[in-house]
């Protein structure tokens, strides 16, 4: 049937080929390579705006708890004078600042910058007290979120919580709330709408202005804004689009995973990243930076849960019985459940109460 197939052009499928049938295959199987060069193990497409692979794929998420907010300057101070914790940036002595922030316009022509972001510009003495470096204070902005901390400051907080930092997937399933597809999945938490006046009353971006140095604050924010400044998602979340990047768990100690976006992006990714819900990037460890905050997640206790089982029932889940003659047989025999061997001084079966095993696998990416 597939022979007398006649269709009005060109079918491979069902055309007889000049080729031989080895010939088919082998083009088949061996297709050419991309113009771009090959490509790595497990290389997916990633959306232009979105920043997630094409397609999306649906996963799974075990429950948990995620903090409503950032973790605010206030906040931190408390973890800092409990612990006497020194961040990485007052380690180092320095953090990158956003070039029109600099309290000295001066600073910018001596200053270090970031090779893959001119714009940041290392500054000495600046940390998560100080923002913008010597003369400048967090004071006034207790309810925004603390900046300059590196991966490894943010979990030591959450440890100190007795929280960790939210996977990946917890963080993007809480972000789009509910919005996740495929009929009602949408780029922004306020839907599709790329207008400035849309996104001006739901997120702190930059603006219309020119970066890094004309922002004209139609949001009332040039730098980070209070951490409940703007309306809630779906399910009660802040700023998970825009403010301040957030750390992620997971990744390596080179490319540590931040979501969200910050106050610095834009809506169509014109400059810097597009401020999607999808929005992702990866930093060094140790960067700190004046737009990159963190939120702490907690996985709910599981309940014990125990059962009962029969005297060995619980090695290897077979039983082991002996015979007269010495010999273990781990398919139990007809009639093995009236041997005396088995049974207490009432005659009632011997059973134990263990704790049930719970193996649980780690989802996220």
């Amino acid at each position: 049937e597939d022979l007398l197939h006649n269709p009005s052009g060109p079918d491979a499928l069902h055309d007889l080929p000049a080729k031989t049938r080895e010939q088919v295959l082998m083009e088949r199987r061996h297709n050419k390579v991309d113009k771009e060069g090959p490509k790595p193990f497990g290389h997916v497409d990633i959306h232009k705006l979105d920043g997630g692979v094409v397609p999306p794929k649906v996963v799974h998420v075990h429950p948990y708890f995620l903090d409503e907010k950032p973790v605010t300057n206030k906040e931190f101070g408390l973890f800092v004078r409990a612990t006497h914790h020194e961040t990485e940036a007052e380690k180092y002595g320095w953090s990158f600042v956003l070039a029109s922030f600099l309290t000295n316009s001066s600073m910018l022509e001596d200053a270090e910058t970031d090779p893959e972001a001119e714009h940041w510009v290392t500054v000495d003495g600046a940390y998560w007290r100080m923002p913008e470096g010597p003369n400048s204070s967090y004071k006034f902005r207790e309810n925004h979120p603390v900046v300059h901390v590196s991966h490894r400051d943010a979990a030591e907080y959450c440890t100190w919580r007795g929280k960790r930092l939210p996977g990946e997937r917890e963080y993007e399933a809480a972000a789009r709330a509910g919005h996740w597809g495929p009929t009602n999945r949408t780029l922004y938490s306020w839907g599709d709408s790329q207008e400035w006046d849309d996104a001006s009353k739901h997120a702190n971006l930059w603006g219309r202005g020119k970066f890094p140095f004309e922002n004209h604050g139609e949001d009332g924010w040039r730098g980070t804004s209070p951490v409940k400044h703007y309306p809630p998602n779906a399910l009660g979340f802040y700023d998970m689009s825009g403010n301040v990047w957030e750390w992620m768990r997971g990744g390596k100690h080179k490319a540590r995973i931040v979501r969200g976006g910050s106050y610095v992006d834009s809506l169509d990714g014109s400059f810097n990243h597009a401020a999607t819900l999808g929005a992702r990037a990866t930093l060094h460890g140790t960067t700190t930076t004046g737009n990159v905050g963190f939120r702490c997640a907690k996985a709910p206790k599981k309940r014990t849960e125990y059962h009962w089982v029969y005297h060995d029932e619980q090695v290897q889940g077979r039983l082991a019985v002996e015979d007269q003659y010495g010999k273990q047989d781990h398919v139990p025999q007809r009639g093995w459940e009236d041997r005396d061997q088995f049974k207490n001084d009432d005659g009632e079966r011997i059973k134990k109460k263990v704790v049930k095993r719970r193996e649980v696998r780690s989802n996220e990416l």
